[in-house]
């Protein structure tokens, strides 16, 4: 196990809006965002960040060709080393779309802010970011021949090593899910599926809520992913059109279509309807009533996007869902864009909300 201090800053890129998918961000693309970072609280003690790597059996075999062994970033409270028979509840916190798990460290300005919700009232717990990155930049955190399993990496992989590993309470009621943009998908999508793993819920801003259109056929998006012969080829398209490619790796997977084993919803000019039946069928607002039963499992559930953001409109359909159906959970627009407020939200709202919200002892 490598020890790395990460105590430094570094802003990461997460750039702004897919083309005409809109699936991930809902506003201009950019190159790069740099978030601010909340200032030091007087009397916060360090963190320590470690750098492991977890082996997944779910990516395993993935024709992609992604690692199984994935990188991973666990963040112990102050007060581990010095309480040696202490355990405590985790929160996996993750990326969105485009960076990975320590690109978003530094977006979230970790551990300090970490290190100051702990200064401000919230209780000491294992904050766990894993790197869902793939090769076209995002695994969409789900389940795919093409990209592997990162669903089941999440929920069952990583809490088990986590459970081993670590000096955790080892129960749902002790497990916290979050996650930014995409990783806001990931959380609305493996925290329905998953309810028995995990207590508390929280999705910052999550993307590709609602079924989306393709592009246009025969519009220069889709003759330039027409074009594409290798993943080589992939690396070289713009930012929108390799989010098109990641989610047609995780959504449209076909094992018999080398060298992408992906399906695109525009094929030779003409738009796929089978294709596009697939990628609806992933979009959380198509299948929430699904799983109601399993939310209803949750302590607590909470949403948050920037009023600036083009996503709040989803947002506040999957929190109109909810509430619906009974379902106790908050929902807030806060000043903001895509990015600007995520380090803030995630020192002030997301760990005390999952203060106040996991079991902090054990059963």
């Amino acid at each position: 196990m490598t020890i790395k201090d990460m105590r430094r800053s570094r802003p990461s890129a997460l750039a702004g809006a897919l083309t005409a998918v809109a699936l991930l961000l809902a506003a201009p693309a950019v190159a790069q965002v740099a978030t601010p970072a909340p200032p030091p609280v007087a009397g916060a003690k360090p963190a320590t960040v470690q750098k492991i790597k977890v082996h997944s059996v779910a990516v395993e075999g993935n024709l992609e060709g992604e690692s199984a062994d994935r990188d991973v970033f666990v963040v112990l409270p102050p007060g581990y080393a010095a309480n040696p028979k202490k355990r405590y509840p985790v929160v996996y916190a993750l990326h969105g779309y485009s960076i990975g798990a320590e690109q978003w460290i530094g977006e979230i300005h970790a551990p300090r802010t970490i290190e100051n919700a702990f200064a401000k009232g919230a209780r000491e717990m294992i904050v766990v970011l894993p790197d869902s990155k793939t090769v076209h930049n995002g695994s969409m955190y789900s389940s795919s021949r093409t990209t592997g399993d990162f669903e089941t990496f999440v929920a069952k992989d990583l809490v088990a090593y986590i459970d081993k590993h670590y000096r955790t309470l080892a129960t749902r009621e002790s497990r916290g899910l979050v996650g930014h943009s995409m990783g806001g998908y990931g959380a609305s999508r493996i925290g329905m599926r998953h309810a028995d793993v995990f207590g508390a819920l929280y999705m910052m801003s999550p993307c590709c809520l609602s079924p989306r259109d393709a592009a246009p056929p025969g519009g220069q998006g889709a003759d330039v992913l027409a074009q594409v012969k290798s993943l080589e080829d992939a690396k070289k398209l713009p930012w929108g059109l390799r989010a098109q490619l990641a989610t047609a790796a995780a959504w449209s997977p076909n094992p018999n279509k080398p060298p992408l084993f992906l399906d695109l919803p525009v094929e030779n000019g003409v738009a796929r309807p089978d294709v596009l039946a697939k990628w609806a069928a992933n979009a959380p607002l198509a299948f929430v009533d699904q799983y109601i039963s399993q939310l209803a499992r949750y302590k607590a559930i909470a949403i948050d996007v920037g009023d600036r953001d083009g996503l709040k409109d989803d947002a506040a359909k999957l929190h109109a869902v909810l509430d619906r159906y009974g379902l106790k959970n908050s929902f807030e627009i806060y000043p903001g864009d895509h990015t600007s407020g995520v380090p803030l939200r995630l020192q002030d709202y997301v760990l005390p909300f999952f203060s106040q919200n996991l079991v902090f002892q054990a059963r």
